[in-house]
Parts: structure tokens; sequence; C-alpha cells
């Protein structure tokens, strides 16, 4: 996206919830909470969206939010 709010890109197209992004501090990296396998779980990706990897795994009855770095 431009800095004034022109040419914004999805970065994930999945039908879940994908939410709480929060930037690498070296700008690299989005870390953000999705629903996508059932339960909220942490994953990371690529500035431009590319190589979305799940970190957390756990149960239904455990969430995972609010990632950090």
């Amino acid at each position: 996206m431009n800095s004034d709010g022109s040419h914004q890109t999805n970065l994930t197209n999945q039908h879940a919830q994908d939410l709480f992004p929060a930037w690498s501090p070296d700008g690299v990296k989005i870390a953000f909470a999705s629903m996508r396998d059932g339960n909220y779980e942490i994953y990371i990706m690529n500035e431009d969206g590319s190589t979305q990897t799940r970190l957390t795994h756990n149960t239904m009855s455990a969430a995972d939010l609010y990632p950090a770095w």
C-alpha cells in the first residue's frame, strides 16, 4: 500500500478470520492470528504475504491471539 492508502493488497485470502497483525522489528515478517484451522493459531508470513507458516498448534480449547515480537 502506498502512504496515501492507494494500491492496497490483500495478503491473505482465507475464508476464516485473520486478525491482529504485528510487524517484525526488521519489517520483513508479519505475525498474525488466524482461525483457518478451526481455532485461533499464530502464523507468520513475509511482508508480501508469501510463505505463510503456522507457529502454534493448540487444541480447540486454546486460542492463540495477539502475536508480538
